[in-house]
């Protein structure tokens, strides 16, 4: 009888009594890990309340993998980025092949299974980007599929300082030739089959283009090889040339784009911004250094990996089997374009 007259007391837990935060390696901050303390938690619900949470601790640790979260469509994936940036971006001006997923939510990129995708920012071979990226695993994979990621802080801390400064005074040029049936179409690059629409886009970006013969098109536009984060004031190493440059290729396909094309009609490739040849040498330098400070963790479905695309690089690893991983981009930047 004395227990009927006690009342219940429903129970109240703070914002961060609901979450458990760790780091994925205790020697590295990078990826900071958030899962749920509690069970039935959505996370689009729980970010509305600590937007500012998320955002502080993006800038700390530069990645956030959200784990173990009840976020299991891409529906509950588009409601979450948009609770923490209320619009999504559409992937223009393209380097790679990706499939719209709904809205402006794509498919990671559609490179074959069996290849490796270097590190690297996110268009930073452009002189506009997203701030933030976003993963979702829909389907890990089999075996591999990895999505390696580095801190561009400390790549671009232990690229030999000769070279950083070399980079830094020369820039850099990237030349795309659309056709040929090898590499993107530009139609496809710029999400449109209307030619002034794409000289305007050139123009504005300042990038130089020419019409060739066949409706195909070239470009060379110079952009950055390290950038300043406008929040935190640190430089990243910011570029992509060691993906553009010819160096980058297999072997075998190296090979038979030199025998059949000239260097300035190679689908596509990087230079210093003076036009001078890059060393393939001192690519290998730097790409060696991504792989140091590459970190890798497995997926698990579910999963959503969150980085802010100027202190974070990421890649994907080889795969068998059926891998399905989402992508979205958000808060847009704008670095003044260099004239070639």
């Amino acid at each position: 009888m004395k227990f009927r007259n006690i009342s219940r007391k429903s129970l109240r837990l703070s914002s961060e009594e609901l979450i458990k935060i760790e780091l994925f390696q205790h020697n590295s901050p990078l990826p900071l890990v958030v899962k749920p303390a509690v069970s039935d938690i959505e996370l689009a619900s729980w970010v509305a309340d600590n937007k500012n949470i998320v955002y502080s601790k993006i800038l700390e640790h530069g990645g956030i993998l959200f784990r173990n979260f009840l976020t299991n469509s891409v529906e509950k994936f588009e409601d979450f980025i948009q609770t923490v940036y209320s619009n999504l971006l559409e992937y223009s001006y393209r380097s790679t092949p990706r499939s719209k997923v709904s809205g402006n939510l794509y498919t990671s990129t559609e490179y074959p299974a069996d290849q490796f995708i270097p590190l690297h920012n996110e268009m930073s071979y452009s002189s506009s980007w997203p701030m933030k990226i976003w993963f979702f695993c829909v389907k890990a994979a089999e075996e591999g599929g990895e999505t390696p990621i580095a801190d561009s802080r400390k790549v671009f801390q232990h690229i030999d300082p000769k070279i950083r400064e070399q980079f830094i005074n020369k820039k850099i040029m990237y030349v795309r030739n659309y056709g040929e049936g090898l590499d993107l179409q530009w139609e496809n690059v710029f999400q449109t089959n209307n030619k002034l629409k794409v000289e305007g886009y050139c123009r504005q970006a300042g990038i130089d283009f020419e019409w060739k013969d066949g409706n195909n098109l070239k470009t060379r536009q110079v952009c950055q090889a390290i950038a300043t984060h406008p929040q935190t004031g640190e430089i990243v190493w910011f570029n992509q040339a060691h993906l553009f440059h010819i160096s980058s290729l297999k072997p075998k396909v190296r090979e038979f784009l030199i025998s059949n094309f000239r260097e300035s009609e190679l689908p596509r490739n990087a230079y210093y911004g003076d036009g001078s040849l890059l060393e393939a040498s001192i690519l290998d330098e730097i790409r060696e250094i991504y792989q140091q400070e590459a970190i890798t963790f497995p997926w698990q479905e579910g999963d959503i990996l969150m980085l802010d695309n100027m202190l974070v690089a990421h890649g994907r690893m080889p795969f068998s089997g059926t891998r399905k991983v989402v992508v979205g981009m958000a808060e847009p930047y704008i670095s003044e374009p260099y004239i070639c």
